[in-house]
This record gives structure tokens, C-alpha cells and sequence, in this order.
């Protein structure tokens, strides 16, 4: 049995599943999560500093991008949902695979909504595909890495 190489993962064989359906995007941003610090000093510490403690969790909005096809709208129809503090919220998993088209690594996302969305950038002289993004608010983030 040959030993498992520890390469680096390749950033480019990636699949985002929504509500259970696999979409295609060419381009995914803003995994991030991390604790704020709370900075406290009581009058009487001896020390000229505050003390600094773990606070609440902060998520970064998730920029999803796809070439634009066309009568495909879903964007946009998932943005028009927001009404007056209601949205449709879905669950997002977004994972890298190996060669063998398998996950591992896996960011499961929770309750997001579309706070943006962006359509592509038109221009006369250009030669690429036209590029829409929306960028996601969510309530959660947690990695799987196998």
C-alpha cells in the first residue's frame, strides 16, 4: 500500500450544493469566520492594559460567481423574496474534492439569504464570459476536513 502524499489541495475541483441541488460557479469567496476580542481593564489592575477575552463569533459574507445563462434568473428571484424582514434562507454546502470527484473538505453554511447581486461587467472590447455574483449573509459556518 503506497503512503498517502501531502500535497496541498488544488483550489480549482470544487462543487456548491443548495436545497439539494448541485450549481455550478466558477468562483467562491469569503469562508471566514472569527472571534472578536473583548478588551476589559478594571480600575485597580496593577498593569497599564486591559485584559483581552474571546467575544462573539463573526461570519464574512459568501460571493458565489457564475458565468450568466440564459432565462436563468435564480438570483435574482431569490433576492426579490425579501420582504419587510422575511427571506427565503437555505443551507449551502460547498466542498472541495479529489481526483476521485469525492469531498474533503466541506464548509456547511447556515440560513443564508442574498444580501447582493451583482450582473456581469459589459464591455465592447472584452473577450471573457459574462460573470453575475451573489454575495451571501448566513448564520454559521462549520468545516468538515476528512
Amino acid at each position: 500500500m503506497a503512503a498517502q502524499s501531502k500535497y496541498p489541495l488544488p483550489v480549482f475541483h470544487f462543487r456548491v450544493e443548495w436545497g439539494g441541488i448541485r450549481i455550478g460557479f466558477s468562483e467562491v469567496t469569503g469562508l471566514t469566520q472569527e472571534i472578536q476580542a473583548i478588551e476589559y481593564r478594571d480600575g485597580s489592575f496593577p498593569e497599564y492594559s486591559s485584559i483581552k477575552m474571546p467575544g462573539l463569533r463573526k461570519y464574512s459574507n459568501i460571493t458565489l460567481k457564475r458565468g450568466v445563462v440564459k432565462s436563468d434568473n435564480d438570483f435574482f428571484n431569490w433576492l426579490s423574496t425579501v420582504k419587510l424582514n422575511t427571506i427565503e434562507r437555505r443551507d449551502l454546502t460547498i466542498s472541495l474534492l479529489d481526483e476521485n470527484h469525492e469531498p474533503v473538505m466541506t464548509w456547511k453554511i447556515q440560513s443564508a439569504f442574498p444580501v447582493k447581486v451583482e450582473g456581469p461587467q459589459l464591455k465592447a472590447a472584452g473577450n471573457e464570459v459574462a460573470i453575475e455574483s451573489i454575495e451571501l449573509a448566513h448564520e454559521g459556518l462549520a468545516v468538515e476536513n476528512k
